[in-house]
């Protein structure tokens, strides 16, 4: 029934992401070194050689700097690589296969875990498929169909139009203070509908869990990169400059920060934690999540490693919206009901050997989309129905946009020729992708008019200003989008808030006008 894709997603209490400001107790941002190493676990007398391994080790915040820990963790055969004092998070690598055992036993340790089961230095962007580039006929086609004061490419945008962006775009562009941050697997800031709004002061590599700001960092890797975040960016902000496509909010700048390892296969949580930091400290307005954060597809806090990768991402993700940073992720792409009482997850670990589990989605969590004051979203169709693909649930979805479908499922209306979605791909071209991963920038898009309508505004203001201003939507019932007979996802809820679209589908006119 549904196409064949990959994943991410979120479950909190009813609009949490969306209509509640989230605390943090936060640490000193000073260090403050302990004169003696009590209550540290020395050395082991005979330490078991493994692969070298990415650690999070996360300092409980009564603790304070972080000095005396990463001396334990010298100690218990590992090294530091990036200590985040004002989470209480660091970042080590180890080849002793009982570090993290051993580190849990410090004093002051919270929670430590590997973040990987394949030895550094080792796909799961939420995109269905891979991208259908646009020809020189296509492009020619589309350009012939154009109206006055419309890009090339925009008359097969019909995304823009189900969010009513054409019509916001009438009375502003978005403001080029406002930036958004794409965090993702690094954006091409050559391409020309891309490179007029973007931010080279605010880019960033971050897939060491260091900040790399050396020259073009951000950029895919030339060998094996990934299309995902230039088409990501594109969608946000592409320029209305007579070239290709028009991004949600073409006045507003894009950051780059690339968290994937080369070819966009693996996000691993040092690099997530290292985006949201970055984030949080260049005063970025609104992030871009469109990825789960690797090994686990669901992290479960009753296993002392994943519980650790939840807790550092947690830390980091609340501390960024703290600092004003609005964080906006994708529900994830295999049509699951994330509100039940289980599933089936396939896939992880998914940098060695996965195997197949049942878990918990109340216990077991897709991280950073199922945090605290994330907003998650869902994707939708040419036809406004949530897509074939789309994880749904009530309590988990805070809204939904266009993230593209199947055109013999949901067809778009000429002169649109298909039902997905359209953005600007490295070395100069665009093509069509589709998942939540899609949906999420339309999103970001429309948080990023508001945040140029409200420059003033809270991280929760925007937040509870796009589940006020969304269109709202009814479920679907019966849901049979094949048009088999048999149901495809059973949607709950009333037409205000409901499993499938949450407060509704994102308006940026709305956004500009009310």
């Amino acid at each position: 029934m549904t196409l064949h894709i990959s994943r991410t997603r979120r479950a909190v209490a009813l609009s949490a992401g969306l209509a509640t400001a989230t605390a943090l107790a936060l640490l000193p941002g000073t260090a403050s070194a302990a004169s003696t190493a009590g209550g540290l676990v020395r050395a082991k007398a005979a330490q078991t050689a493994g692969p070298e391994l990415s650690y999070i080790v996360n300092v409980r915040p009564e603790q304070g700097g972080s000095d005396r820990i990463q001396r334990a963790i010298a100690d218990a055969g590992g090294s530091v690589v990036q200590a985040y004092d004002r989470i209480g998070v660091i970042v080590a690598h180890s080849a002793d296969a009982g570090f993290a055992t051993a580190i849990r036993k410090v004093k002051g340790v919270d929670s430590a875990g590997a973040t990987r089961t394949a030895p550094l230095p080792a796909q799961s962007t939420t995109d269905v498929g891979t991208p259908k580039n646009l020809t020189a006929a296509d492009l020619k086609a589309a350009g012939a169909k154009a109206v006055a004061g419309e890009d090339p490419l925009e008359p097969l945008q019909w995304d823009l139009k189900a969010i009513k962006a054409d019509k916001a775009h009438e009375r502003t562009l978005g403001s080029s203070k406002v930036t958004v941050g794409v965090i993702d697997t690094g954006v091409d800031d050559t391409h020309p509908d891309i490179a007029p709004n973007f931010d080279r002061a605010k880019s960033v590599s971050c897939i060491t869990g260091k900040p790399d700001t050396t020259q073009g960092a951000w950029r895919p890797f030339a060998t094996g990169g990934s299309p995902h975040g230039t088409h990501v960016a594109g969608e946000i902000a592409g320029a209305k400059n007579g070239v290709g496509i028009t991004g949600v909010a073409p006045g507003v700048k894009v950051a780059a920060i690339k968290v994937s390892t080369q070819g966009g296969s693996f996000f691993y949580t040092e690099a997530v934690v290292c985006g949201f930091m970055w984030a949080a400290e260049h005063h970025i307005d609104v992030t871009n999540n469109s990825y789960y954060t690797d090994p686990w597809y669901f992290n479960c806090t009753n296993d002392p490693d994943q519980k650790a990768l939840v807790e550092a991402v947690t830390r980091a993700s609340r501390y960024a919206e703290s600092q004003g940073t609005v964080n906006v992720a994708a529900a994830g792409n295999e049509n699951y009901d994330l509100a039940s009482d289980s599933i089936t997850d396939p896939s992880s670990p998914n940098d060695s050997t996965p195997g197949s589990r049942v878990i918990n989605p109340r216990e077991c969590l897709d991280i950073p989309t199922e945090l605290p004051g994330v907003v998650t979203v869902a994707s939708t169709g040419a036809k406004g129905m949530k897509s074939s693909f789309s994880n749904y649930g009530f309590g988990v979805i805070d809204i939904a946009a266009p993230g593209g479908d199947s055109t013999t499922y949901q067809p778009p209306q000429a002169p649109a020729t298909s039902g997905l979605i359209l953005g600007p791909v490295p070395g100069g071209g665009w093509a069509y992708m589709a998942g939540t991963s899609m949906a999420t920038p339309h999103v970001v898009g429309v948080a990023a008019l508001l945040k140029s309508e409200h420059p003033h505004a809270s991280a929760w203001q925007i937040k509870a200003l796009l589940a006020l201003q969304a269109d709202r939507t009814p479920c679907n019932k019966p849901y049979d989008i094949d048009g088999d007979g048999k149901p495809d996802a059973v949607c709950q809820g009333p037409n205000a808030y409901n499993g499938f679209y949450g407060a509704g589908i994102a308006d940026a006119l709305n956004a500009v006008t009310q």
